[in-house]
Formats: C-alpha cells, sequence, structure tokens
C-alpha cells in the first residue's frame, strides 16, 4: 500500500515523517527529492533555465532559492510552469523508489494523489502554523501568507484525506499514527 503524507506548510508533516521513520518506515520526500533534482538533473536545469532564465543557477552552479522563489511567486502560471517540469520527474523518482509513504505538501495540487492508495492529512491551527513557519524560516507574514495561499485550504485537504492527524503541539501524534497504521494494516 503507497500512502501519501500531506497538509500545508508549517501543519507538521516532517514530525509526523520522522515519528514514521523511528517506526522503521522509509518516507519519500517529494520536496527534498525536488530540490536534488533540480540541482543534478541536467534536463531539469536546461528546462528551468530556458524558463526562469540565466540567474536560476548561481555561478557556482547551484541553484538560486531567491530567483526560483520569486518567479514562482511572481504569477500562478509561473508556479504551474515550474510545475510541469518537476512534478513529472519526483512522480517517477517516487515509482521507482518502491517507498510505501510519500510526504508532499501540494499532494492533491501536484496530481500526486494518483500515485498512493491513502491519504493522510496533517492539520493543524493557521496561526500555529504561520507561528511555525516564521520562526522556521525566518521569513515575514506576508511572505508565509503567500506561501500558504499556493497551497489548498485545509478543509479542502481535510474532506479529500481518508485519514486526518491533528499536529496542533496538544494532541498525542504518536497515539494517531498507531491508530492510522493499524487501520490501515486491516484494510490491506
Amino acid at each position: 500500500m503507497k500512502i501519501g503524507i500531506t497538509g500545508g506548510i508549517g501543519s507538521g508533516k516532517s514530525f509526523v515523517c520522522r515519528a514514521l521513520h523511528e517506526r522503521g518506515f522509509e518516507v519519500f520526500d517529494c520536496d527534498s527529492v525536488a530540490k536534488r533534482l533540480m540541482r543534478n538533473s541536467p534536463e531539469l536545469r536546461q528546462e528551468l533555465t530556458a524558463l526562469i532564465g540565466p540567474d536560476t543557477y548561481t555561478p557556482e552552479g547551484m541553484l538560486n532559492k531567491a530567483a526560483v522563489a520569486k518567479f514562482l511567486l511572481a504569477s500562478p502560471s509561473n508556479a504551474k510552469a515550474i510545475d510541469a517540469i518537476v512534478h513529472p520527474a519526483v512522480f517517477n523518482a517516487f515509482r521507482q523508489s518502491r517507498l510505501e509513504f510519500m510526504e508532499s505538501a501540494i499532494l492533491f495540487e501536484s496530481g500526486a494523489d494518483a500515485l498512493v492508495d491513502k491519504v493522510i492529512a496533517v492539520i493543524a491551527p493557521k496561526k500555529v502554523r504561520l507561528q511555525r513557519v516564521m520562526k522556521r524560516d525566518g521569513i515575514s507574514r506576508e511572505q508565509a501568507l503567500q506561501w500558504m495561499n499556493r497551497q489548498l485550504p485545509q478543509q479542502q485537504v481535510i474532506c479529500k484525506s481518508d485519514y486526518i492527524l491533528i499536529n496542533d503541539g496538544e494532541a498525542n501524534i504518536d497515539n494517531q499514527i498507531n491508530k492510522i497504521l493499524r487501520q490501515c494494516n486491516k484494510q490491506f
């Protein structure tokens, strides 16, 4: 069984994935794989440079995150153009990985939900998510909101998911994970 883990930025997906790792499960991290492919794949480098421009990579060959983020957030069509290049490569890497869990903040938006059998949504109140993102990334409230607004609203994610895991700082994550894993084992 393939299980997708999703939730808005700052919901605590990575925390949940670390808890799964502690239980012996490896998790395919779409964001990390996308960054690695954008850095190392000659095909992606060429396509991204053609799309974004010569500032896409530094003279040392590193991905210029600021230039990519600026382009990405400038318009929804820019984000879609980048996604059309990066997502197919990430999906192919997941198919080849044989891993059971996939973490993706934009699981539904990207179409990655078609690659999994069940979806776990990690949720947290917007205020908590904002605080986490601003602290973790050292960005302003406005910047954090820009990233949040690029994703599906939390209520839509909840409606599309099979399981809901509350990560508000008070709920017991371990108990919720154990319950979901038991339910998944019963179904397959």
